[in-house]
């Protein structure tokens, strides 16, 4: 038996109408059938279902559709044409504060959303301490919305949210408000949720949330569907196509002297199936060193805790007055565990002219648990805060058991003080 399908659209788009003066609105509803209204498609021609208990992540630049696609599977827009299928209850945390009557106290709004989402009065009763606890905004659970601030407005909506026993979950960019304690706290729920089965879309501009929570991914732009599958994938595509709409808006600017002695040198590895950037400065070679100073080409390997070298040999094109240079070491799920640059590291790497090289190593002692690793390296001209060039996945490295057989029960290990007080003993006293 196939996975039951709890979304499913086909076909889908939008249309919205828009006006060039807010009179021509009026003048529409006035003369029926003349209309100065210009159509507006959202959304093009859109197909994707989800499974129960899957996550799908939506990717997409701002004006890209994933609000209006998200609106539209919680039921607060129609589309213009397309079917739609939505299966359970739907808990939608969309637009900031989106249900809440801003005259209502935050208790009353509980409860208004509460049976707006089905829930009888006595099931929100036996919820709302478990919701006041989790949005923790304390007395102001009493106090008119009208009179939170962002952050207690997100508190509360996304408690009811994650706490009114959903089968549906959609979240809007909402965590992006708040303080980190709460993000935190936000993350863990979601991830209970996921994992107790709840059919999850995640709207997000942070590539480590999406790669962490979502088993897929639809990449939206300009409310067209471009692609669908594997997070990392979709999001190594969509940093491409923003790196590409950031050159072509660039080159729209007053053109700068070209000083490029030679622009068709060549690398001295293929990087081409990962690399973006404007290619103003490239990467040409890049090599994980041991303690020895020695490198694997097929698989390089470091022992746990050992000093390690990352080198990134680069060239540059054109004359570059300031540059920075970086890396991050990823797991295999993508998530970022570990990275520095020569600014966070105060150091300058200036005034380089066409064709000339540069070497720049990063030591250090590797705190990560055995497994294998993905070495992901980038430059940056720092003065105009353009990515130069841009590698994901260099290749994979593996790190070996400590030779002192120390077990690891982290992730990442860090050293820790740790010391045993034995307390004097007092003896009694017999009077």
């Amino acid at each position: 038996m196939g996975e039951e399908i709890v979304i499913s659209i086909k076909n889908v788009s939008k249309s919205f109408k828009r006006y060039a003066h807010p009179v021509d609105r009026l003048k529409e509803l006035l003369l029926p059938g003349r209309s100065n209204a210009e159509e507006f498609w959202a959304l093009q021609d859109i197909n994707f279902e989800v499974a129960k208990g899957e996550t799908l992540g939506i990717i997409g630049q701002n004006g890209s559709g994933k609000s209006t696609i998200l609106q539209i599977i919680a039921g607060t827009l129609k589309p213009t044409t397309g079917e739609i299928l939505v299966k359970g209850r739907v808990s939608a945390l969309l637009e900031l504060g989106s249900g809440f009557n801003p005259e209502f106290t935050g208790r009353q709004n509980v409860f208004f959303n509460g049976r707006i989402l089905g829930l009888a009065q006595e099931e929100i009763e036996a919820k709302f301490d478990e919701i006041a606890s989790f949005a923790d905004i304390g007395d102001f659970i009493d106090q008119s919305v009208k009179t939170y601030s962002s952050g207690m407005f997100v508190r509360l909506a996304f408690a009811v949210a994650v706490n009114v026993n959903p089968e549906v979950l959609i979240v809007d960019e909402a965590l992006a408000v708040g303080d980190v304690v709460f993000q935190h706290r936000c993350m863990r729920r979601m991830r209970e949720l996921m994992d107790s089965g709840i059919t999850t879309l995640f709207v997000s501009h942070d590539p480590s949330a999406i790669r962490t929570l979502c088993s897929t991914a639809v990449l939206l732009h300009k409310g067209q569907q471009v692609n669908l599958g594997r997070p990392e994938h979709l999001l190594n595509q969509y940093l491409k196509m923003m790196t590409d709409l950031e050159l072509e808006l660039e080159s729209r600017l007053p053109e700068k002297p070209s000083t490029v002695s030679n622009p068709e040198f060549a690398t001295t590895e293929d990087f081409s199936r990962v690399r973006r950037g404007s290619q103003t400065m490239q990467i040409t070679h890049v090599s994980l060193l041991d303690e020895l100073g020695e490198s694997s080409e097929r698989l390089p390997t470091v022992t746990f805790g050992e000093l390690a070298t990352i080198r990134v040999e680069l060239q540059a094109r054109t004359d570059i007055p300031e540059l920075i240079v970086g890396f991050f070491i990823c797991d295999k799920n993508g998530v970022e565990l570990l990275g520095t640059n020569t600014q966070e590291e105060g150091l300058t790497v200036s005034s380089l002219s066409a064709g000339q090289q540069v070497t720049i190593e990063f030591r250090l002692n590797i705190p990560l648990r055995p497994g294998s690793y993905s070495l992901t390296v980038a430059c940056a001209e720092s003065s105009l805060g353009i990515t130069a060039d841009w590698i994901e996945n260099v290749f994979v490295f593996q790190v070996l058991p400590s030779p002192t057989g120390r077990r690891i029960h982290s992730l990442v290990y860090q050293p820790v003080e740790t010391q045993i007080l034995y307390p004097a003993i007092i003896a009694s006293v017999t009077e």
